[in-house]
């Protein structure tokens, strides 16, 4: 049995996310969290909301609330979305915890006692309507590139330049709508990144296995034009952990915080922390997963995210760790994702563009949005999402292949031999066959799991779907009964006990399906199929069992219509 930690990247506290964003961090963590804890491993799977920063800011105001209600109040959303998709986390914490304040604090202090923070002076955009320094995404005006009047000071949202305040033409405040504005001096805390560059570089070279994706874009940031860069890490803003060194003050920045991009990533040790108290445990329960002098240094540590967030997680939180010079875990292995596209543009949360979490749940099950999301995971590139796409898979996949098998072995059971495994009959080559066929397929998907190659393990579990669906088909037993009851009794022996296998191993995929199937088959007995042949003789005859509601009801053409028209213009 292995330790292994796995994080998702934070998703922000500004409204409910869209499938692009589950797909890209929280739902493949889930899928691994799951197959992990099934193959036996102690596992601990670990998010948050992200809290602090302009985003939350902004969402507040535009909700007529405090800041701290706001963010509370989308916490418990965020929460029931995580749930209603079957994200398995073992806590779902917040950024704004006191644990994460504590943490962040603690490692300022430390990076600025081994000559790792700077205080820098430069020039910021002040807005005197609203009496305070502006960020960058607090300035909106109109992008000199293509003409968009929403960009924002960093970047423009619709052609993605990156910007600078001062590029912006006839720039504006974000928060009042005010044009009075001026550059005025302020101070800052850098993290000084440049001065690590040679060791993350050999660390991040010593990474043998990470995706090309992860490497590429770590490597960019290190070695394109001037190389890695300082960054600042705090800003002006009410909202956010208090600059502080460790416990103490910091002389010259009162009343500033720490920047969103710098306490965020310290909250996965913030929220193992709020784990251990949540659940009454001492604080060396949740130290043995992050300090390597207690316990961590047996742990794997596994991060899932967007690319967007790989400079991030490669670069300036092992930055953060690697300067505090204590004995911190750091991350193993970086699964990261491309971007899921929406029916022929992007998704985006701040114009509304797309399927989001809550939409998605009152039209049909969690499961039917997972096993989608997964089997087209933008793993190697960008995916899209169409619902012709969607509704094609759900009803092959799905509803045709394996929930038309459990329909098909269980209803011809309970009319020809009742509700229990019959007993009668022996196995011959065929099912000698199928073991074997399986047995090889079962290994390669666990591979397939290992190695996080997400795809190509759905891909497998489909196989292995059809593997059972073609034996069935071949064996006919609903013929084989006219003139040899015995034969057939023991083909459905051998299929109802593999509806168990197909719970168990589709499980991390499908969860709600397989507690349906395992519950049809009257069984608590999860155990992987390690050897096959045994796993396939779980249930003995006389078993009771019932025959489970439809698995999978198929999307009409009505249905993908009506969903396609309802979702083509923006959210409210």
């Amino acid at each position: 049995m292995s330790r292994i930690l796995i994080t998702s990247a934070l998703p922000y506290i500004n409204g409910i996310k869209h499938l692009g964003n589950l797909v890209g961090s929280q739902l493949p963590a889930d899928l691994y969290a799951r197959y992990m804890r099934a193959r036996g491993h102690e596992v601990m799977f670990i998010c948050a909301t992200d809290e602090h920063g302009t985003p939350a800011e902004l969402a507040a105001k535009k909700a007529g609330k405090p800041v701290a209600e706001y963010c509370a109040e989308l916490h418990g959303v965020q929460t029931k979305l995580a749930e209603g998709f079957r994200l398995s986390f073992d806590h779902y914490g917040r950024s704004s915890s006191p644990q994460n304040r504590k943490l962040t604090q603690h490692f300022a202090g430390k990076l600025y006692d081994n000559g790792y923070i700077e205080e820098v002076s430069e020039e910021q955009v002040y807005s005197n309507a609203d009496g305070r320094f502006l960020p960058d995404r607090y300035i909106e005006g109109t992008c000199p590139n293509c003409g968009y009047d929403k960009a924002r000071g960093d970047q423009c949202e619709n052609c993605t330049k990156q910007l600078d305040p001062v590029d912006l033409i006839e720039p504006r405040s974000a928060i009042s709508g005010s044009t009075d504005l001026e550059v005025r001096e302020t101070k800052h805390l850098f993290l000084k990144q440049s001065a690590l560059k040679d060791e993350l570089d050999q660390w991040i070279d010593s990474q043998a296995g990470w995706p090309v994706l992860t490497t590429s874009i770590a490597k960019k940031w290190l070695h394109d034009g001037d190389g890695l860069r300082d960054r600042g890490i705090t800003r002006d803003l009410d909202w956010g952990v208090p600059v502080k060194r460790g416990d103490a003050d910091w002389p010259g920045m009162e009343g500033k915080v720490f920047y969103v991009w710098f306490d965020a990533p310290i909250e996965y040790i913030g929220a193992t922390a709020e784990w251990a108290e949540a659940t009454g445990r001492s604080e060396s329960e949740w130290e043995r997963w992050w300090r390597t002098d207690k316990g961590a240094d047996d742990v794997r540590y596994v991060q899932f995210m967007g690319k967007d967030n790989v400079p991030f997680h490669t670069l300036s939180f092992p930055a953060t760790i690697m300067g505090s010079r204590e004995p911190w875990k750091l991350v193993d292995y970086i699964k990261s994702f491309n971007y899921l596209n929406y029916d022929g543009g992007q998704f985006s949360t701040s114009q509304g563009r797309g399927v989001f979490m809550d939409q998605a749940l009152d039209i049909l099950p969690a499961d039917y949005w997972r096993w989608w999301l997964l089997s087209h995971a933008p793993e190697n590139s960008d995916a899209e999402f169409t619902w012709e796409n969607f509704q094609s898979s759900i009803n092959k996949d799905l509803a045709d292949v394996l929930g038309n098998f459990v329909s098909r072995v269980t209803k011809f059971c309970r009319s020809k031999f009742g509700e229990e495994v019959p007993a009668a009959g022996e196995m011959g080559e065929a099912e000698t066959a199928l073991i074997a066929d399986l047995e090889k397929r079962i290994r390669s998907y666990e591979r397939q799991m290992e190695a996080m190659e997400i795809r190509k393990a759905a891909q497998e579990l489909r196989a292995i779907w059809a593997v059972g669906n073609e034996y069935l088909q071949a064996a006919a037993p609903w013929s084989v009964f006219k003139e040899d009851e015995d034969r057939a009794a023991a083909i459905i022996r051998l299929m109802l006990n593999l509806i168990r296998v197909y719970a168990v191993i589709s499980s991390p995929f499908v969860p709600d399906a397989a507690a349906k199937m395992l519950s049809g088959m009257n069984t608590l007995d999860t155990d992987w199929p390690d050897d096959l042949a045994t796993a396939l003789s779980a249930l003995p005859a006389g078993h009771a069992f019932t025959v489970p509601e439809v698995l999978f009801a198929k999307i009409t053409d009505e249905q993908r219509e009506a969903w396609q028209a309802q979702f083509s213009g923006q959210r409210d």
